[in-house]
């Protein structure tokens, strides 16, 4: 079964949890992950998925849930903090908050991105200083108009902004690494992307991913631990070319 990122926020809140591995092996945070999925399930999470970085170090958690309201989403995420922090000695929480999908299209005329596991995904996140977002999301909906049916390979993509802070950002789902690697390699930022954003002073970073897990898939039963320390949120360096 697929997960799906939808094209509005209508009937669902979507989080976003980014991860920087401490340990050589991340396939132990990925199974802890995992774990961690099914305990959410618990709390009202319909979907979840888990997208590992290709070329850089980050793990990206995503949790979707029925609408809440603004206090409920306080209390929600205190929880999954406190629930995390048995993966404390495996990763650093770098960044984590929810998000509205607010446009979106799909080439096969589904109203939701959908993935499965193995699938490839790249996301582009911009960053404003300016504490009004309206005007970067009206640009980035216009750089996604603009791209996203010339992207050959492209299945679907969807425009987020985040509820917490001025920032945006467009995840697309692709038939394959090559045709995602394609795009990349043959788009000019300049002529593309620039017109958009040129007059805004904006962090841009992007990454690619493989889909490790989606939440239709088994794992076997997991306590959450009975220690409730909320993970620490350490500084970290800002790179272009990542997702911070």
């Amino acid at each position: 079964m697929a997960c799906f990122v939808p094209f509005n926020n209508r009937n669902l809140d979507v989080t976003l949890f980014v991860f920087r591995p401490t340990v050589v092996l991340v396939d132990e945070l990925v199974d802890s992950l995992k774990q961690f999925c099914v305990c959410t399930e618990t709390l009202g999470c319909v979907q979840s998925s888990i997208f590992k970085s290709i070329h850089g170090n980050l793990i990206i958690w995503y949790g979707g849930w029925m609408k809440k309201a603004t206090e409920n989403k306080e209390v929600l995420t205190a929880t999954l903090l406190s629930m995390l922090a048995s993966m404390s000695s495996m990763a650093v929480l770098i960044e984590h908050s929810f998000f509205d999908a607010y446009a979106g299209e799909s080439k096969d005329g589904s109203n939701a991105a959908k993935y499965s596991t193995g699938d490839i995904v790249s996301m582009n996140v911009i960053a404003s200083s300016s504490s009004d977002i309206n005007d970067v999301s009206y640009a980035n909906l216009a750089l996604f108009k603009s791209r996203f049916l010339k992207m050959e390979g492209a299945t679907a993509g969807v425009c987020l902004k985040c509820q917490s802070m001025p920032m945006v950002a467009c995840l697309y789902v692709w038939k394959s690494l090559l045709l995602c690697y394609s795009w990349i390699l043959a788009s000019d930022y300049r002529k593309t992307m620039l017109p958009y954003l040129e007059r805004f002073s904006l962090s841009v970073k992007y990454d690619i991913f493989w889909v490790v897990y989606v939440s239709s898939e088994n794992v076997h039963n997991y306590q959450i631990p009975p220690h409730h320390h909320v993970l620490e949120n350490r500084g970290e360096t800002t790179n272009e070319g990542r997702i911070i």
